[in-house]
């Protein structure tokens, strides 16, 4: 079967989420389907993304953004209805790129990754699959509920477009999948229960544990400026850490992730390492001890938390970032806390109890090989192709 997948950014290097959805999905999917690709890029195309995706595509087509396009249809989008980042990501330029790739390839099957691409193939009559990944909506909402008032009022008009958006796009798509079943039901559509879910996976040839030296006694991952994990170091770094310093005065952290905004760039100090882009993730899990992301914003569910599980690190999170994962993991396999006590409290008993660390760290790495595989969750997405 022929297969055009339609994606907002070029699928590697794998520091985002979505980036990492799309590669391993097209990774499985080339095992018995015929791949083209299209992926937005508005930056310089990485070197090696070429390299790395043609073995499983049969074509792969990077479409430029171009940032002064992407200002005016975000100003056409805002007085049009649509939501801003639909406008973002559209360009007619691209449109008619992609109508013409169609044309050409034939496909029987589209697959289109997130709410913002549903504008460019949302009236085709060829059977399509919408990933909605996560419930956007929401996450704009959760994260208006912590800006400063002058965006606040923004994020939350945002919000109620792209949950209307979800809603009007739904029955465009024969197919619709989601990450996790908490999200499919922040879905504001009275048949969402149709909707798929097709949960992330691990690598676990890449993230699997190995003895090395630590360097670190905690470590947080993630792309360094996206909103929620900004959040999350900051509050880690000026809340939690110094509180757990009383305690054990020469603990370190590593904040560890592409793009660190300024926030984040400014917590570097004596106690507090921040990365930058990393060759190798695996690297950095493997130089700490624990696993901690305190996120407070956001939706979805936290691939860097079943890559940690993955390397046996212990992982203390929050209700909103725990919550997503299989029912199974809140006995046992991450500790969830909603104050900045729990946390000091959980990582004190990790940094001294010997027995209680590796019961957690056994746990999670033994839930997260029974459940998140990117072989079998990605059949389910085949099933709907």
């Amino acid at each position: 079967m022929k297969i055009l997948v339609v994606l907002s950014r070029i699928p590697f290097p794998l520091e985002k989420g979505d980036k990492l959805r799309a590669y391993y999905q097209i990774r499985e999917l080339s095992k018995w389907h015929d791949l083209y690709l299209v992926a937005l890029y508005s930056h310089a195309v990485p070197s090696e993304a070429m390299r790395e995706l043609t073995p499983f595509c049969r074509e792969v087509h990077f479409l430029r953004q171009h940032p002064v396009r992407s200002a005016l249809n975000m100003a056409g989008a805002f007085l049009s209805g649509l939501p801003v980042q639909c406008g973002y990501f559209y360009s007619q330029r691209n449109h008619k790129e992609i109508d013409k790739i169609i044309q050409e390839v034939q496909p029987d099957r589209i697959y289109c990754q997130l709410f913002r691409m549903a504008e460019y193939v949302r009236n085709y009559r060829i059977p399509k699959v919408l990933d909605y990944q996560d419930a956007f909506s929401m996450g704009m909402e959760r994260r208006a509920r912590k800006a400063i008032p002058l965006f606040r009022s923004f994020f939350r008009m945002e919000g109620r477009r792209i949950a209307r958006y979800e809603t009007d796009i739904f029955d465009d798509f024969e197919g619709k999948t989601i990450i996790t079943a908490l999200d499919r039901e922040l879905i504001q559509h009275p048949m969402k229960e149709e909707i798929v879910v097709v949960p992330n996976g691990v690598d676990f040839a890449k993230f699997s544990h190995d003895e090395v030296p630590k360097t670190h006694d905690l470590i947080f991952s993630g792309n360094m400026n996206y909103p929620p994990n900004v959040d999350a170091a900051v509050y880690l770094a000026k809340e939690i850490l110094p509180e757990l310093r009383k305690r054990h005065p020469e603990v370190k952290l590593m904040l560890a992730g592409a793009d660190p905004a300024k926030k984040v760039r400014a917590l570097q100090s004596d106690h507090v390492t921040v990365t930058g882009w990393v060759p190798s993730m695996t690297d950095c899990y493997a130089q700490s001890r624990v696993f901690i992301a305190p996120m407070r914003m956001g939706t979805g569910l936290q691939n860097k938390l079943l890559e940690a599980m993955s390397m046996k690190l212990p992982c203390v999170t929050s209700p909103l970032a725990a919550k997503p994962l299989d029912p199974a993991a809140q006995e046992g396999a991450v500790v969830a806390c909603g104050t900045t006590l729990q946390y000091v409290e959980t990582l004190d008993r990790l940094l001294t109890d010997s027995a209680y660390y590796q019961q957690l760290a056994e746990h999670g790495h033994r839930f997260v090989h029974e459940h998140y595989d990117w072989t079998n969750a990605t059949r389910k997405l085949n099933e709907l192709f």
